[in-house]
């Protein structure tokens, strides 16, 4: 499992360095007499109780609290790094917890940075992420509630390690009430197919 986080890490970085490739404008159509491309499979459904977990390194020692904190209560926990304190740059990070929701090989994912936002930002650029930065019981209730948010960041520096244990058990256990958020979410997931 190592070797394969070691792989998303590389391939994240690498893509990240050399851009990506122009996407057809949406709604081009094959030229005439070409078929159709096929539509796209969704991903596969994720392994319930898989979770990626990642930090920068001023989130490294909660990531690392957390880490343990998660085992506890059974979860398979998919450590993307960093392993030290060592300086590091946060969006490579996010986008490896990111890519392994995207992908179907995480149930959830979890990063920690300083304060949270700019992983927000990062794992939102992935297709399939719904990412929310929470700081309390009313923001991890609300997003998962009304959201069905994928992904959870955390500012290490804002909380502490009691509240930060909180907020991810109420994050992890609190379902989608779909109704009404249900056509609210669709708009979002929307987005990135608008975005190819």
């Amino acid at each position: 499992m190592e070797s394969e986080i070691r792989s998303i890490v590389h391939r994240v970085v690498t893509r990240t360095l050399a851009g990506q490739g122009a996407h057809p404008p949406t709604g081009a159509r094959p030229p005439r007499g070409v078929p159709h491309p096929a539509p796209s499979e969704p991903p596969p459904a994720p392994p319930r109780g898989v979770i990626a977990l990642g930090a920068d390194h001023g989130g490294f020692p909660l990531k690392e609290i957390l880490k343990e904190h998660l085992q506890a209560q059974g979860f398979d926990v998919v450590d993307c790094g960093t392993h030290s304190s060592d300086s590091v740059d946060y969006p490579d990070f996010a986008r490896a917890v990111a890519q392994l929701v995207s992908e179907g090989k995480a149930w959830r994912g979890i990063m920690i940075d300083g304060a949270g936002i700019g992983s927000c930002m990062v794992a939102n650029k992935i297709p399939g992420v719904r990412a929310s930065m929470c700081y309390d019981h009313a923001t991890a209730h609300n997003a998962r509630e009304h959201n069905n948010a994928n992904v959870l960041t955390l500012g290490a520096g804002l909380i502490g390690a009691h509240l930060a244990r909180q907020i991810v058990d109420t994050w992890l256990s609190t379902p989608f009430a779909g109704g009404r958020h249900a056509r609210r979410v669709n708009k979002i997931n929307a987005l990135d197919e608008d975005r190819k």
